[in-house]
């Protein structure tokens, strides 16, 4: 009767150790899946930007607090400049900003909070675009960067197109916006893409 008991156990033991692997494996291959589904939304480009106290310049402040509203975020070298469509709002680089060092993109950032939550979510979040028109970017580096307009829209003056920031970045014909990691912590705007 042991002998019996003992080589079910093996058995029992083996067929379980099987199920493990297995169920493992598709929950692997699932959470590959997954991740693609979610990074296919963002893009590859480093962009990096933090700034506490998103008050100094109302308008970030606006366009991060309001839902429909956009800045752009640029730099002259000695200042960043964040413009929404009423206003304009320079703010010095300190020396913060260049011991933690910035990257604004390829052509300046786009900050805003949409109309319309994303599909999956319950409420509007933050998001983040590059400045620079997705359809005339190419591999040679030129960047044409786009214009704020009213109801939540980009757009460029060398393609014609207009993108929806309401809408993920996209355009009726052509590729959607380049979009990068962005939260919002109490008052702090942090852009971490790469």
């Amino acid at each position: 009767m042991k002998k019996s008991t003992r080589s079910f156990a093996s058995r029992h033991t083996w067929i379980s150790r099987y199920d493990v692997q297995f169920f493992c494996c598709v929950v692997l291959a699932l959470s590959f899946v997954a991740c693609r589904k979610a990074d296919h939304l963002f893009s590859n480009l480093p962009a990096r930007f933090k700034m506490e106290n998103i008050y100094q310049a109302q308008a970030l402040y606006t366009a991060c607090n309001s839902m429909g509203q956009f800045c752009t975020i640029t730099t002259s070298g000695k200042e960043f400049i964040f413009k929404s469509l009423t206003r304009t709002d320079p703010v010095p680089i300190t020396g913060n900003y260049v011991h933690e060092g910035f990257y604004l993109g390829l052509s300046g950032l786009i900050v805003g909070l949409p109309e319309i939550p994303e599909m999956g979510r319950d409420v509007s979040q933050v998001v983040c675009f590059d400045l620079a028109c997705s359809n005339c970017y190419h591999d040679y580096s030129i960047t044409k960067p786009l214009e704020l307009q009213e109801n939540g829209m980009a757009h460029c003056k060398s393609c014609q197109r207009t993108y929806n920031l309401n809408n993920v970045g996209r355009t009726d014909n052509g590729k959607p916006l380049i979009r990068y990691r962005v939260s919002l912590v109490g008052n702090t705007l942090i852009v971490a893409n790469n």
